[in-house]
């Protein structure tokens, strides 16, 4: 095998990822080869570019993420190759939601701060489940009185959404604009007289009941409603480092 020819190379790239199962970064690849025989910055470049090539008409595609590189499968097919795992897909809390959204749109961001926007308190259990999976991680204490932890996203966070960089979150003008227009609400349609008689004389009765609807929603329509809720949030990210060292990082004072 010839390192320096970039589709040999491709494919030795191929067989690192398809062998990792998840995302390598260049300096990682890099690391793989004896220094004596690890190929030119450029032949890795264009070995890279023929690895992606080589995935168009396939079920499986060269990505890069946050944390590097990876092969995955095409979003197209997930609603079947779902079905590999019996396990169903965890669902997550509309609160978790709107509190990832916010952190990745206002970060950093105290806990305070999110419950100013959402009106109400952030459950301690969120903001455990979020560090748990690695996708948001304390950054800095606020100085302010009480000096509160401000959260910001991780390379986890990035590498689940299919994301590279925060700059490639999506712009929330951008989501009011895909998001489909609203059904009809079932509460403007009109009633017909027999049922609304049958209502009212249940009323009459005293046998009014009515249990909440669990509400389900995507990502992109709760970040369609957190634009509503407060105009101008933080879309422009030059001011949080990508990685804090751990040095920078403020214990609270006792």
């Amino acid at each position: 095998m010839n390192l320096n020819e970039p589709r040999d190379l491709a494919s030795l790239i191929e067989a690192f990822l398809l062998a990792s199962g998840k995302a390598q970064s260049l300096e990682r690849l890099y690391e793989l080869f004896e220094e004596a025989e690890r190929p030119a910055p450029a032949v890795f470049k264009k070995a890279l570019e023929l690895l992606g090539k080589s995935c168009n008409g396939r079920a499986f595609e060269l990505k890069e993420v946050a944390s590097g590189y990876r092969l995955q499968i095409r979003e197209d097919y997930a609603p079947w190759v779902g079905r590999l795992w019996e396990e169903r897909p965890q669902r997550y809390s509309r609160a978790l939601l709107e509190t990832m959204a916010l952190i990745a749109y206002r970060q950093p961001v105290t806990r305070g701060e999110i419950e100013d926007v959402r009106g109400v308190a952030v459950n301690s259990n969120i903001i455990k489940t979020l560090m748990e999976r690695e996708w948001i991680r304390i950054v800095g204490y606020r100085e302010v009185p009480g000096r509160p932890a401000m959260f910001a996203t991780t390379k986890a966070f990035l590498d689940h959404f299919n994301l590279k960089s925060l700059d490639e979150l999506p712009a929330l003008a951008e989501l009011r604009e895909l998001e489909p227009e609203p059904l009809l609400d079932p509460d403007d349609a009109p009633v017909p007289a027999h049922l609304q008689a049958l209502a009212d004389a249940s009323l009459d009765e005293g046998e009014q009941g009515e249990a909440p609807l669990r509400e389900e929603t995507s990502f992109r329509s709760l970040l369609v409603e957190l634009d509503a809720m407060e105009v101008g949030l933080k879309t422009d990210f030059d001011d949080l480092r990508d990685e804090a060292p751990e040095s920078e990082v403020q214990e609270p004072k006792p």
